[in-house]
Protein backbone atom coordinates (compact mmCIF):
# COMPACT_ATOMS: atom_id res chain seq x y z
CA UNK A 1 0.00 0.00 0.00
CA UNK A 2 1.87 3.06 -1.27
CA UNK A 3 -0.72 5.80 -0.75
CA UNK A 4 -0.30 7.87 2.42
CA UNK A 5 -3.91 9.01 2.21
CA UNK A 6 -5.12 5.40 1.99
CA UNK A 7 -2.95 4.39 4.93
CA UNK A 8 -4.28 7.24 7.05
CA UNK A 9 -7.88 6.47 6.05
CA UNK A 10 -7.62 2.75 6.78
CA UNK A 11 -5.77 3.41 10.03
CA UNK A 12 -8.39 5.89 11.19
CA UNK A 13 -11.25 3.57 10.16
CA UNK A 14 -9.70 0.66 12.06
CA UNK A 15 -9.14 2.73 15.21
CA UNK A 16 -12.64 4.24 15.06
CA UNK A 17 -14.32 0.86 14.50
CA UNK A 18 -12.43 -0.84 17.35
CA UNK A 19 -12.86 2.06 19.78
CA UNK A 20 -16.49 2.56 18.72
CA UNK A 21 -17.36 -1.10 19.24
CA UNK A 22 -15.66 -1.18 22.64
CA UNK A 23 -17.38 2.02 23.75
CA UNK A 24 -20.75 0.90 22.38
CA UNK A 25 -20.61 -2.51 24.06
CA UNK A 26 -19.38 -1.00 27.32
CA UNK A 27 -22.09 1.67 27.26
CA UNK A 28 -24.84 -0.84 26.52
CA UNK A 29 -23.61 -3.16 29.26
CA UNK A 30 -23.49 -0.33 31.80
CA UNK A 31 -26.92 0.88 30.69
CA UNK A 32 -28.44 -2.60 31.06
CA UNK A 33 -26.81 -3.10 34.46
CA UNK A 34 -28.19 0.25 35.62
CA UNK A 35 -31.63 -0.64 34.29
CA UNK A 36 -31.59 -3.96 36.17
CA UNK A 37 -30.54 -2.17 39.35
CA UNK A 38 -33.47 0.18 38.89
CA UNK A 39 -35.89 -2.72 38.39
CA UNK A 40 -34.36 -4.50 41.39
CA UNK A 41 -35.17 -1.47 43.55
CA UNK A 42 -38.78 -1.63 42.32
CA UNK A 43 -38.99 -5.37 43.06
CA UNK A 44 -37.55 -4.81 46.53
CA UNK A 45 -40.19 -2.16 47.15
CA UNK A 46 -42.93 -4.60 46.02
CA UNK A 47 -41.48 -7.25 48.33
CA UNK A 48 -41.64 -4.89 51.30
CA UNK A 49 -45.23 -3.95 50.41
CA UNK A 50 -46.14 -7.64 50.44
CA UNK A 51 -44.47 -8.00 53.83
CA UNK A 52 -46.59 -5.12 55.14
CA UNK A 53 -49.73 -6.77 53.68
CA UNK A 54 -49.15 -9.82 55.88
CA UNK A 55 -51.37 -9.35 58.96
CA UNK A 56 -52.48 -11.54 61.85
CA UNK A 57 -55.95 -13.03 61.38
CA UNK A 58 -58.26 -15.45 63.17
CA UNK A 59 -56.47 -18.37 61.54
CA UNK A 60 -52.97 -16.97 61.77
CA UNK A 61 -51.16 -14.95 59.05
CA UNK A 62 -53.36 -13.50 56.33
CA UNK A 63 -52.65 -11.45 53.21
CA UNK A 64 -54.51 -8.16 53.12
CA UNK A 65 -55.28 -7.88 49.40
CA UNK A 66 -56.17 -4.21 49.78
CA UNK A 67 -52.41 -3.51 49.89
CA UNK A 68 -51.74 -5.49 46.69
CA UNK A 69 -51.16 -3.94 43.28
CA UNK A 70 -53.89 -4.68 40.70
CA UNK A 71 -51.20 -6.16 38.43
CA UNK A 72 -50.94 -9.14 40.79
CA UNK A 73 -54.65 -9.87 40.26
CA UNK A 74 -54.58 -9.87 36.44
CA UNK A 75 -53.56 -13.22 34.86
CA UNK A 76 -50.15 -13.24 33.15
CA UNK A 77 -49.77 -9.51 33.72
CA UNK A 78 -45.98 -9.82 33.99
CA UNK A 79 -45.94 -9.08 37.74
CA UNK A 80 -45.88 -12.11 40.05
CA UNK A 81 -45.10 -13.05 43.63
CA UNK A 82 -44.77 -16.13 45.79
CA UNK A 83 -44.72 -16.22 49.61
CA UNK A 84 -43.24 -19.32 51.21
CA UNK A 85 -43.85 -20.36 54.83
CA UNK A 86 -42.49 -23.32 56.75
CA UNK A 87 -45.21 -25.68 55.55
CA UNK A 88 -47.09 -23.84 52.80
CA UNK A 89 -46.86 -21.05 50.19
CA UNK A 90 -49.04 -18.41 48.58
CA UNK A 91 -48.81 -17.17 45.04
CA UNK A 92 -50.31 -14.30 43.11
CA UNK A 93 -53.46 -14.73 41.07
CA UNK A 94 -51.54 -13.42 38.03
CA UNK A 95 -49.64 -16.72 37.89
CA UNK A 96 -52.94 -18.52 37.30
CA UNK A 97 -52.01 -22.18 37.33
CA UNK A 98 -48.28 -21.64 36.68
CA UNK A 99 -45.43 -21.79 39.14
CA UNK A 100 -42.91 -19.07 39.81
CA UNK A 101 -39.29 -20.27 39.57
CA UNK A 102 -37.86 -20.72 43.05
CA UNK A 103 -34.43 -19.37 43.94
CA UNK A 104 -32.16 -21.32 46.22
CA UNK A 105 -30.59 -18.24 47.76
CA UNK A 106 -31.81 -14.70 48.47
CA UNK A 107 -30.98 -12.00 45.95
CA UNK A 108 -31.58 -11.05 42.33
CA UNK A 109 -31.37 -13.87 39.81
CA UNK A 110 -30.56 -13.90 36.14
CA UNK A 111 -33.48 -14.07 33.74
CA UNK A 112 -35.78 -17.01 34.44
CA UNK A 113 -38.34 -18.61 32.17
CA UNK A 114 -41.86 -17.73 33.31
CA UNK A 115 -45.48 -18.17 32.13
CA UNK A 116 -46.08 -18.08 28.40
CA UNK A 117 -42.34 -17.91 27.71
CA UNK A 118 -41.81 -14.65 29.53
CA UNK A 119 -38.29 -13.72 30.63
CA UNK A 120 -38.60 -12.95 34.35
CA UNK A 121 -36.34 -10.93 36.60
CA UNK A 122 -36.81 -12.59 40.05
CA UNK A 123 -35.87 -11.21 43.46
CA UNK A 124 -35.97 -13.37 46.61
CA UNK A 125 -35.91 -11.80 50.07
CA UNK A 126 -36.12 -13.59 53.43
CA UNK A 127 -37.92 -12.00 56.39
CA UNK A 128 -39.17 -12.87 59.85
CA UNK A 129 -42.73 -11.71 60.48
CA UNK A 130 -44.92 -12.29 63.53
CA UNK A 131 -42.55 -14.96 64.78
CA UNK A 132 -42.39 -16.89 61.48
CA UNK A 133 -39.68 -17.18 58.83
CA UNK A 134 -41.04 -15.97 55.50
CA UNK A 135 -39.48 -15.99 52.01
CA UNK A 136 -41.00 -13.58 49.49
CA UNK A 137 -40.16 -13.89 45.76
CA UNK A 138 -41.35 -11.18 43.38
CA UNK A 139 -40.89 -11.22 39.62
CA UNK A 140 -41.32 -8.85 36.70
CA UNK A 141 -41.51 -9.64 32.99
CA UNK A 142 -38.26 -8.38 31.41
CA UNK A 143 -39.37 -9.13 27.83
CA UNK A 144 -40.76 -5.64 26.98
CA UNK A 145 -37.64 -4.06 28.48
CA UNK A 146 -35.41 -6.37 26.44
CA UNK A 147 -37.34 -5.57 23.23
CA UNK A 148 -37.05 -1.83 23.89
CA UNK A 149 -33.39 -2.32 24.66
CA UNK A 150 -32.83 -4.15 21.35
CA UNK A 151 -34.66 -1.40 19.44
CA UNK A 152 -32.46 1.14 21.15
CA UNK A 153 -29.41 -0.90 20.12
CA UNK A 154 -30.54 -0.88 16.50
CA UNK A 155 -31.19 2.86 16.53
CA UNK A 156 -27.84 3.43 18.21
CA UNK A 157 -26.10 1.24 15.65
CA UNK A 158 -27.73 3.18 12.80
CA UNK A 159 -26.76 6.50 14.32
CA UNK A 160 -23.25 5.19 14.95
CA UNK A 161 -22.85 4.11 11.30
CA UNK A 162 -24.17 7.46 10.10
CA UNK A 163 -21.75 9.22 12.43
CA UNK A 164 -18.90 7.00 11.20
CA UNK A 165 -19.67 7.85 7.57
CA UNK A 166 -19.80 11.55 8.41
CA UNK A 167 -16.49 11.34 10.27
CA UNK A 168 -14.90 9.43 7.38
CA UNK A 169 -16.08 12.08 4.94
CA UNK A 170 -14.71 14.86 7.11
CA UNK A 171 -11.53 12.87 7.63
CA UNK A 172 -11.06 12.45 3.87
CA UNK A 173 -11.45 16.18 3.35
CA UNK A 174 -9.06 16.88 6.23
CA UNK A 175 -6.43 14.41 4.97
CA UNK A 176 -6.65 15.81 1.45
CA UNK A 177 -6.17 19.32 2.73
CA UNK A 178 -3.29 18.17 4.91
CA UNK A 179 -1.62 16.36 1.98
CA UNK A 180 -2.22 19.16 -0.51
CA UNK A 181 1.36 20.47 -0.07
CA UNK A 182 2.65 17.03 -1.10
CA UNK A 183 0.45 17.08 -4.20
CA UNK A 184 1.68 20.58 -4.99
CA UNK A 185 5.28 19.43 -4.60
CA UNK A 186 4.58 16.49 -6.92
CA UNK A 187 3.13 18.83 -9.54
CA UNK A 188 6.17 21.08 -9.25
CA UNK A 189 8.51 18.12 -9.72
CA UNK A 190 6.55 17.17 -12.85
CA UNK A 191 6.90 20.78 -14.08
CA UNK A 192 10.59 20.56 -13.26
CA UNK A 193 10.89 17.46 -15.40
CA UNK A 194 9.02 19.11 -18.26
CA UNK A 195 11.26 22.15 -18.17
CA UNK A 196 8.65 24.60 -16.88
CA UNK A 197 10.66 25.48 -13.75
CA UNK A 198 14.19 25.07 -12.43
CA UNK A 199 13.54 25.10 -8.65
CA UNK A 200 10.83 24.05 -6.20
CA UNK A 201 8.90 26.62 -4.19
CA UNK A 202 10.30 26.92 -0.69
CA UNK A 203 6.99 28.10 0.80
CA UNK A 204 6.02 24.67 2.12
CA UNK A 205 4.99 23.22 5.52
CA UNK A 206 7.72 22.83 8.11
CA UNK A 207 7.78 19.03 7.63
CA UNK A 208 8.65 19.43 3.93
CA UNK A 209 11.20 22.21 4.26
CA UNK A 210 14.26 19.92 4.66
CA UNK A 211 13.26 17.80 1.64
CA UNK A 212 12.56 20.80 -0.62
CA UNK A 213 15.75 22.52 0.51
CA UNK A 214 17.83 19.43 -0.28
CA UNK A 215 16.22 19.02 -3.72
CA UNK A 216 16.82 22.68 -4.59
CA UNK A 217 20.40 22.41 -3.34
CA UNK A 218 20.94 19.28 -5.45
CA UNK A 219 19.49 20.98 -8.54
CA UNK A 220 21.69 24.04 -8.09
CA UNK A 221 24.76 21.87 -7.47
CA UNK A 222 24.00 19.71 -10.51
CA UNK A 223 23.54 22.73 -12.75
CA UNK A 224 26.75 24.30 -11.49
CA UNK A 225 28.67 21.04 -11.93
CA UNK A 226 27.31 20.62 -15.45
CA UNK A 227 28.28 24.15 -16.44
CA UNK A 228 31.79 23.72 -15.05
CA UNK A 229 32.11 20.31 -16.73
CA UNK A 230 31.03 21.66 -20.10
CA UNK A 231 33.29 24.67 -19.77
CA UNK A 232 36.21 22.39 -18.89
CA UNK A 233 35.45 20.11 -21.83
CA UNK A 234 35.21 23.09 -24.15
CA UNK A 235 38.51 24.46 -22.91
CA UNK A 236 40.11 21.02 -23.31
CA UNK A 237 38.78 20.70 -26.82
CA UNK A 238 40.09 24.12 -27.86
CA UNK A 239 43.41 23.44 -26.16
CA UNK A 240 43.92 20.17 -28.05
CA UNK A 241 42.51 21.20 -31.41
CA UNK A 242 45.19 23.81 -32.03
CA UNK A 243 48.17 21.43 -31.44
CA UNK A 244 46.43 18.79 -33.53
CA UNK A 245 45.94 21.26 -36.36
CA UNK A 246 49.62 22.23 -36.15
CA UNK A 247 50.69 18.58 -36.21
CA UNK A 248 48.42 17.87 -39.19
CA UNK A 249 49.92 20.86 -40.97
CA UNK A 250 53.44 19.64 -40.22
CA UNK A 251 52.53 16.18 -41.49
CA UNK A 252 51.66 17.77 -44.85
CA UNK A 253 54.82 19.93 -45.01
CA UNK A 254 57.47 19.59 -47.73
CA UNK A 255 59.99 18.38 -45.19
CA UNK A 256 58.30 14.99 -45.23
CA UNK A 257 58.23 14.64 -49.03
CA UNK A 258 61.21 12.36 -48.73
CA UNK A 259 59.36 10.17 -46.26
CA UNK A 260 55.93 9.44 -47.81
CA UNK A 261 55.31 6.38 -45.64
CA UNK A 262 56.05 8.35 -42.46
CA UNK A 263 53.72 11.15 -43.64
CA UNK A 264 50.95 8.65 -44.32
CA UNK A 265 51.27 7.04 -40.87
CA UNK A 266 51.43 10.42 -39.09
CA UNK A 267 48.36 11.78 -40.87
CA UNK A 268 46.37 8.59 -40.28
CA UNK A 269 47.22 8.53 -36.58
CA UNK A 270 46.58 12.25 -36.08
CA UNK A 271 43.21 12.00 -37.83
CA UNK A 272 42.26 9.06 -35.61
CA UNK A 273 43.28 11.09 -32.54
CA UNK A 274 41.20 14.05 -33.73
CA UNK A 275 38.19 11.86 -34.49
CA UNK A 276 38.49 9.99 -31.21
CA UNK A 277 38.81 13.27 -29.32
CA UNK A 278 35.64 14.63 -30.90
CA UNK A 279 33.71 11.46 -30.11
CA UNK A 280 34.86 11.22 -26.50
CA UNK A 281 34.27 14.91 -25.79
CA UNK A 282 30.76 14.56 -27.19
CA UNK A 283 30.09 11.40 -25.14
CA UNK A 284 31.38 13.06 -21.97
CA UNK A 285 29.18 16.10 -22.59
CA UNK A 286 26.12 13.87 -23.01
CA UNK A 287 26.79 11.81 -19.87
CA UNK A 288 27.15 15.02 -17.88
CA UNK A 289 23.74 16.34 -18.91
CA UNK A 290 21.76 15.47 -15.79
CA UNK A 291 19.63 18.58 -15.56
CA UNK A 292 15.90 18.06 -15.13
CA UNK A 293 13.68 20.53 -16.87
CA UNK A 294 15.36 20.21 -20.28
CA UNK A 295 13.04 20.11 -23.28
CA UNK A 296 12.93 20.67 -27.04
CA UNK A 297 9.99 22.65 -28.44
CA UNK A 298 9.36 21.21 -31.92
CA UNK A 299 7.15 24.09 -33.10
CA UNK A 300 9.78 26.67 -32.20
CA UNK A 301 12.95 24.83 -33.30
CA UNK A 302 12.19 22.69 -36.37
CA UNK A 303 11.30 25.42 -38.92
CA UNK A 304 14.57 27.27 -38.26
CA UNK A 305 16.62 24.06 -38.39
CA UNK A 306 15.16 23.05 -41.76
CA UNK A 307 15.58 26.57 -43.16
CA UNK A 308 19.27 26.56 -42.19
CA UNK A 309 19.86 23.17 -43.86
CA UNK A 310 18.05 24.38 -46.99
CA UNK A 311 20.46 27.33 -47.18
CA UNK A 312 23.46 25.00 -46.78
CA UNK A 313 22.44 22.26 -49.23
CA UNK A 314 20.53 24.29 -51.79
CA UNK A 315 16.98 25.19 -52.63
CA UNK A 316 16.61 22.17 -54.94
CA UNK A 317 15.89 19.98 -51.90
CA UNK A 318 12.35 19.74 -50.55
CA UNK A 319 12.81 19.58 -46.75
CA UNK A 320 9.59 18.93 -44.82
CA UNK A 321 8.58 17.76 -41.37
CA UNK A 322 5.54 16.16 -39.77
CA UNK A 323 4.93 16.80 -36.08
CA UNK A 324 1.84 17.17 -33.86
CA UNK A 325 1.24 20.79 -32.78
CA UNK A 326 2.68 21.71 -29.41
CA UNK A 327 4.83 18.57 -29.07
CA UNK A 328 7.79 18.93 -26.71
CA UNK A 329 10.56 16.37 -26.32
CA UNK A 330 11.80 16.06 -22.71
CA UNK A 331 15.45 16.23 -23.76
CA UNK A 332 18.17 18.87 -23.78
CA UNK A 333 17.66 21.35 -26.64
CA UNK A 334 21.29 21.33 -27.78
CA UNK A 335 21.41 17.52 -27.87
CA UNK A 336 18.21 17.24 -29.91
CA UNK A 337 19.46 19.89 -32.34
CA UNK A 338 22.72 17.98 -32.72
CA UNK A 339 20.86 14.68 -33.21
CA UNK A 340 18.43 16.02 -35.80
CA UNK A 341 21.09 18.22 -37.41
CA UNK A 342 23.37 15.25 -38.06
CA UNK A 343 20.51 13.07 -39.35
CA UNK A 344 19.17 15.77 -41.67
CA UNK A 345 22.67 16.77 -42.81
CA UNK A 346 23.46 13.16 -43.82
CA UNK A 347 20.09 12.85 -45.57
CA UNK A 348 20.60 16.12 -47.46
CA UNK A 349 24.05 15.00 -48.65
CA UNK A 350 22.61 11.88 -50.29
CA UNK A 351 19.09 12.93 -51.23
CA UNK A 352 18.11 13.74 -54.79
CA UNK A 353 15.11 15.96 -54.04
CA UNK A 354 13.18 14.79 -50.95
CA UNK A 355 14.02 14.79 -47.24
CA UNK A 356 11.37 14.39 -44.56
CA UNK A 357 11.55 14.50 -40.76
CA UNK A 358 8.76 12.87 -38.72
CA UNK A 359 8.28 13.27 -34.96
CA UNK A 360 5.41 11.60 -33.07
CA UNK A 361 4.46 10.62 -29.51
CA UNK A 362 3.50 7.05 -28.60
CA UNK A 363 2.30 5.34 -25.42
CA UNK A 364 5.87 4.20 -24.69
CA UNK A 365 7.70 7.39 -25.68
CA UNK A 366 8.61 9.20 -28.90
CA UNK A 367 9.43 8.16 -32.49
CA UNK A 368 11.72 10.17 -34.75
CA UNK A 369 12.55 9.33 -38.36
CA UNK A 370 14.46 10.98 -41.20
CA UNK A 371 13.87 9.74 -44.77
CA UNK A 372 15.55 10.62 -48.06
CA UNK A 373 15.27 9.54 -51.68
CA UNK A 374 18.98 8.85 -52.12
CA UNK A 375 20.76 5.54 -52.82
CA UNK A 376 20.32 4.30 -49.24
CA UNK A 377 22.25 1.47 -47.58
CA UNK A 378 21.98 -2.14 -48.77
CA UNK A 379 19.87 -4.27 -46.48
CA UNK A 380 22.63 -6.79 -45.82
CA UNK A 381 24.80 -4.04 -44.34
CA UNK A 382 22.21 -2.37 -42.09
CA UNK A 383 22.41 -4.90 -39.23
CA UNK A 384 26.19 -4.70 -39.36
CA UNK A 385 26.07 -0.92 -39.22
CA UNK A 386 23.86 -0.72 -36.11
CA UNK A 387 25.34 -3.74 -34.27
CA UNK A 388 26.75 -3.09 -30.82
CA UNK A 389 30.46 -2.28 -30.88
CA UNK A 390 30.55 -1.43 -34.61
CA UNK A 391 31.30 2.16 -35.45
CA UNK A 392 29.15 3.67 -38.16
CA UNK A 393 31.96 5.85 -39.45
CA UNK A 394 34.01 2.73 -40.16
CA UNK A 395 31.24 0.95 -42.03
CA UNK A 396 29.28 3.37 -44.19
CA UNK A 397 30.74 6.01 -46.48
CA UNK A 398 28.87 9.28 -46.29
CA UNK A 399 26.98 8.28 -43.14
CA UNK A 400 30.07 8.47 -40.97
CA UNK A 401 30.86 10.52 -37.90
CA UNK A 402 27.46 12.21 -37.96
CA UNK A 403 25.63 8.91 -37.46
CA UNK A 404 28.24 7.92 -34.88
CA UNK A 405 27.31 10.97 -32.82
CA UNK A 406 23.62 10.15 -33.31
CA UNK A 407 24.17 6.63 -32.01
CA UNK A 408 26.02 7.94 -28.95
CA UNK A 409 23.15 10.30 -28.16
CA UNK A 410 20.48 7.63 -28.65
CA UNK A 411 22.39 5.10 -26.53
CA UNK A 412 22.80 7.67 -23.76
CA UNK A 413 19.02 8.26 -23.76
CA UNK A 414 18.23 4.53 -23.65
CA UNK A 415 16.68 4.62 -27.13
CA UNK A 416 16.78 2.32 -30.17
CA UNK A 417 18.16 3.22 -33.60
CA UNK A 418 17.17 1.34 -36.76
CA UNK A 419 18.12 1.72 -40.41
CA UNK A 420 15.33 0.96 -42.88
CA UNK A 421 14.33 1.69 -46.44
CA UNK A 422 12.31 4.86 -47.00
CA UNK A 423 9.16 5.00 -49.11
CA UNK A 424 11.22 6.64 -51.88
CA UNK A 425 13.81 3.85 -51.87
CA UNK A 426 16.47 5.74 -49.91
CA UNK A 427 17.56 5.49 -46.29
CA UNK A 428 15.23 5.86 -43.35
CA UNK A 429 16.77 6.35 -39.91
CA UNK A 430 14.16 5.49 -37.26
CA UNK A 431 14.69 6.26 -33.57
CA UNK A 432 12.55 5.20 -30.59
CA UNK A 433 13.03 7.16 -27.36
CA UNK A 434 11.52 6.41 -23.94
CA UNK A 435 9.43 9.11 -22.25
CA UNK A 436 11.96 9.59 -19.46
Amino acid sequence: MRSIQRRLSLGLISVMVVVGLVLAQTSLWLFEMGLQRYLEAGLRNDSENLLVALVRGPQGLQLDERHLSPAYQRPFSGHYFRIDFADSHWRSRSLWDQQLPQLEHPGLSNLQLGPEGQQLLVLRTDYRRLGQSISISVAQDYTPVRESFLRMQQVGLGLGLAGLLLILLLQRVTVRRALRPLEKAREQIAQLQQGQRSQLDDQVPVELEPLVAQINHLLAHTEDSLKRSRNALGNLGHALKTPLAVLLSLASSEQLDAHPQLRKVLKAQLEQVQQRLNRELNRARLSGDALPGALFDCDAELPGLLATLNMIHGEHLDLSYRCPPGLQLPRDREDVLELLGNLLDNACKWADAEVRLSVSETAQGFELSVEDDGPGIPEERRDQVVSRGTRLDEQTDGHGLGLGIVRDIVDNWGGVLRLEESEWGGLKVAIELPKR
